[in-house]
């Protein structure tokens, strides 16, 4: 796999199209969160606030952080805004890697607050390899811009948001099959832990295809380049 120092090739219609598919599949999910596990927001009375009560002041930086790098990631993978406006990509870039090291030890923290209202401690430890795991798959990603590896970097930073799109997963998951009522620790941790687990594996998936995608074009951009130089002879 080659690793370019340049600007990210842009692919064609065909993945441009999947993207967008891809993107309104993440929107539809972010509708349904803020639907279903978020509107109590708009809600004082809402009991739910009595189990936020603790830690809703961790809640906000970490809620906020969180809309950030949730709502801000997609526009990093649309490669006109990346060509054309180079200086807004890395600003977005920058909000999200402070946002995910920021909402990640605070989602952690929150959850070992947790513990005194019923949450297992395996469930801390769960919550910190998610949060390791988004830092981490940050970092790297972080670390490949600055060399000006692209290539490895648009590779880890998919990875890094395939781990922060576990929060929608998980509740819709949860919402969508019924597994949220009753309210069970027990169904919740695992849900959990099965989305972190395979977050990772949907990244790597979603590199191979893309870098098989970019093989096969540049196959054929060599194949056509070939046959216009044999029709100048």
């Amino acid at each position: 796999m080659s690793n370019t120092t340049g600007a990210m090739p842009t692919p064609s219609a065909g993945p441009i199209r999947m993207k967008h598919l891809v993107f309104a599949a993440i929107a539809a999910m972010a509708a349904y969160v803020l639907y279903h596990n978020e509107r109590f927001l708009l809600d004082a009375a809402h009991p739910v606030w009595n189990h936020y009560d603790p830690f809703k002041w961790w809640l906000l930086p970490h809620g906020l952080a969180g809309a950030c790098a949730l709502f801000l990631a997609p526009m990093q993978f649309a490669e006109g805004l990346r060509r054309r406006h180079v200086k807004l990509h890395r600003t977005i870039g920058t909000i999200y890697v402070f946002g995910a090291f920021i909402l990640a030890p605070l989602g952690l923290y929150i959850q070992y607050l947790d513990e005194a209202q019923g949450a297992a401690r395996s469930f801390t430890i769960e919550t910190m390899i998610q949060s390791s795991s988004l830092m981490i798959t940050t970092g790297f990603g972080l670390y490949f811009a600055l060399k000006r590896q692209f290539t490895y970097h648009r590779q880890w930073m998919i990875r890094s948001y395939a781990v922060a799109l576990t929060f929608l997963e998980i509740r819709v998951i949860l919402g969508v099959f019924g597994l949220d009522q009753p309210f069970d620790w027990h169904i919740i941790e695992t849900v959990v832990w099965s989305c972190v687990a395979s977050s990772i594996l949907i990244a790597d998936i979603a590199n191979q295809l893309y870098e098989g995608h970019l093989t096969r074009r540049t196959a054929r951009g060599r194949t056509v380049a070939g046959s216009v130089a044999v029709a100048g002879e």
